[in-house]
């Protein structure tokens, strides 16, 4: 009975439930690799895998758990600020692209709101809006993951955001739930605003005139990511000569910046001439359209299978202006819209 009595005081604590993306523990692994020590003897856990263009699933409570062990070794209480600040694109798998390639600062937020739990499905996140600012607020609903996952989070959100813009960002400010630490310099310092501890919610409060700041191009990093991605789903298919490799990915790549490929573009990267790349083609009974064809189709139907991508996004990936242009081209390939192959069996995961 006192058992009871005890597992239904408003004051128990709430069992913490929730998932953060895997490509988070791969942050956790190359950070601790920079400072020297080896992941897998501090974290006590094998590397975890990661699926060809996703996200992954982690548990938060195992999440807090490896901060804590990474942040006992190093003696950093600010392991979550220093973490969260290294993040880059690429930790975000394909998301990161389909953020990179928003219009401005508020289109992303916007993307974030859609795919939030993608990245970070915790406590849920309510959005309010007014004419001078915009507020992201966390409760306590699904418990409290404690300063080091809190803190990661928010970090990781605010870096993010500066990666995207094209100037410094700043937010107007941000609150925590947990108990305010010994020195709160460290966290003045990172997010340029100021920071209150011991708050009903942890918040994030951002000028409203931010939203309308414009987005730097993909950076290098990720679109290289994202050609291994396209060059390890290619290598699954019939295998082809190292020649026909290289022209793959370069045609991948190209696609990925936004460009119709073309043969002269190909030769060049190559460093081939048109007529030499025209002929080794001719050799192998192929166009050079044709080939450009069957690997907008391989990406498509691989892009397909993930559904946090819409449609405009695939055909943004796949170097189309309009959606329509991808449509009817994905039609001419398989006699199906794109719409209709996703929901085949098996088709989308």
């Amino acid at each position: 009975m006192t058992a009871e009595l005890v597992s239904l005081h408003p004051l128990a604590p709430i069992p913490l439930r929730g998932v953060v993306p895997v490509t988070y523990v791969h942050l956790l692994y190359e950070y601790l690799t920079q400072q020297g020590l080896e992941p897998q003897s501090v974290l006590e856990t094998p590397k975890p895998s990661i699926e060809t263009g996703g996200l992954g699933r982690f548990p938060v409570a195992h999440w807090q758990a490896l901060l804590q062990l990474a942040s006992d070794r190093l003696g950093d209480s600010l392991l979550g600020l220093h973490l969260g600040r290294s993040v880059t694109p690429r930790h975000f798998g394909i998301l990161g692209y389909v953020f990179l390639s928003c219009g401005n600062l508020g289109a992303a937020l916007r993307r974030f709101d859609q795919y939030q739990r993608l990245i970070y499905d915790v406590n849920p996140v309510t959005i309010s809006m007014n004419s001078q600012e915009i507020t992201f607020e966390w409760g306590v609903n699904q418990g409290r993951p404690g300063p080091l996952v809190d803190e990661c989070a928010i970090a990781t959100m605010v870096q993010f955001m500066r990666n995207l813009v094209q100037e410094p960002l700043n937010p107007c400010s941000i609150t925590f739930v947990n108990p305010a630490p010994t020195d709160l310099q460290a966290y003045l310092d990172y997010f340029g605003c100021p920071v209150q501890f011991a708050q009903a919610t942890t918040r994030m409060v951002i000028a409203t005139a931010d939203l309308q700041r414009g987005l730097r191009s993909p950076d290098p990093v990720l679109l290289e990511m994202l050609s291994q991605q396209a060059d390890a789903f290619l290598a699954q298919l019939e295998p082809d000569d190292v020649w026909m490799q290289q022209l793959r990915h370069c045609l991948t790549h190209q696609l990925m910046l936004h460009s119709e490929p073309s043969l002269e573009q190909a030769a060049a990267v190559m460093h081939l001439s048109a007529r030499t790349l025209h002929r080794r083609l001719a050799e192998r009974g192929l166009q050079f359209r044709a080939v450009l064809d069957e690997l907008r189709c391989q990406l498509a139907r691989q892009y397909l299978q993930d559904q946090r991508l819409q449609l405009t996004e695939i055909a943004d990936l796949l170097g189309y202006s309009e959606q329509s242009a991808f449509t009817r081209a994905f039609r001419r390939w398989t006699g199906l819209t794109p719409h209709a192959y996703r929901q085949i069996p098996g088709q989308s995961s």
